[in-house]
């Protein structure tokens, strides 16, 4: 099947998806040898833009003043890009704003994504830097607005087809959009697509053999991300998962605090083959509460003896 891509640039009040928001974003869509589709829209952010922002972007609280709020434009994104690699220029931060943008709605965003950064290290190397600016200077691009998204995404585009130019340049893509994972190397029953589908949230992932048995227990602020890590390892435990993997199962828990708690119990409960660390189920000391001869109530500790352990 032949790849789209939906190469985009975001303009934002600041730096923090957290924070942060929108205020223009930047669509075109491209088959690997021509645009085939294009949109842009100031976006309201709800709020003032910072003055140095607008001193970057040109972007005024009047310019977004009437433009549509982000939820108004969420379904034109998610049909643009629908089936689409998300390309930018520094993938995880456009990325992650209009990620930020759907999880504040409720829904959650998830595409392929290509950095044109780490692409352009490859495609060209030995530059000074590979900043947007840099790679515009230096290849001459005409750019009619720096710091707009649309102007900004049309330089990114510009870039993109050099590097499809390049030999090797399909191989280079395939392996940044499989986060550095070679199908030959996954286990027989697990695919590019079932890591793709993983969750990008965090939570607590399950490995299974082929009897469905759980044979390791993981958490992550990132579940795909640390997942793929596995699969891309050269470790010991990295090639037992590689052999015995048959399935993988996760639990959103929405905390890294929540996920931590919850990974210790079940490695206890489960006592999955390949975890190490958190199977034991006694330890050397405990904490107990009592109260003292003035009537105040204090913790302590104390070590347990061998054949109380039992």
């Amino acid at each position: 099947m032949k790849k789209k891509y939906a190469i985009i640039d975001i303009e934002t009040t600041g730096g923090r998806a957290d924070r942060d928001k929108i205020t223009e974003i930047a669509i075109v869509i491209h088959d690997g040898k021509k645009i085939i589709d294009q949109w842009e829209s100031l976006i309201n952010p709800e709020r003032s833009i910072p003055y140095n922002i607008t001193q970057i972007t040109g972007i005024t609280d009047g310019m977004v003043e009437d433009a549509p709020k982000f939820f108004e434009v969420a379904k034109k994104v998610v049909e643009m890009t629908e089936g689409c690699i998300f390309v930018a220029h520094n993938v995880r931060f456009d990325y992650g704003f209009i990620r930020e943008e759907f999880r504040r709605l409720g829904f959650t965003y998830m595409r392929k994504q290509l950095c044109t950064v780490r692409l352009s290290r490859k495609a060209f190397p030995g530059l000074r830097s590979y900043a947007l600016g840099n790679l515009i200077n230096h290849f001459g691009i005409k750019v009619n607005a720096r710091h707009r998204a649309m102007a900004d995404t049309a330089a990114t585009v510009e870039i993109l087809e050099m590097i499809f130019q390049k030999e090797k340049s399909e191989e280079q893509v395939l392996d940044l959009i499989n986060l550095g994972v070679k199908e030959s190397k996954l286990p027989i029953n697990i695919t590019l697509e079932k890591l793709h589908e993983l969750p990008e949230a965090t939570g607590v992932y399950y490995f299974h053999d082929k009897n469905g048995t759980v044979i390791y227990v993981g958490k992550s602020i990132n579940i795909k991300k640390r997942v793929v890590e596995h699969f891309t390892a050269k470790t010991d435990k990295a090639y037992k998962l590689q052999q015995y993997v048959d399935d993988i199962s996760y639990e959103i828990t929405g905390s890294e605090l929540v996920a931590l708690l919850f990974e210790s119990n079940e490695i206890k409960r489960l006592l999955p083959s390949i975890n190490k660390a958190q199977r034991r189920r006694f330890f050397p000391y405990v904490l107990f509460e009592y109260e003292n001869q003035n009537g105040y109530r204090c913790l302590s500790y104390a070590k347990v003896k061998a054949k109380d352990r039992a």
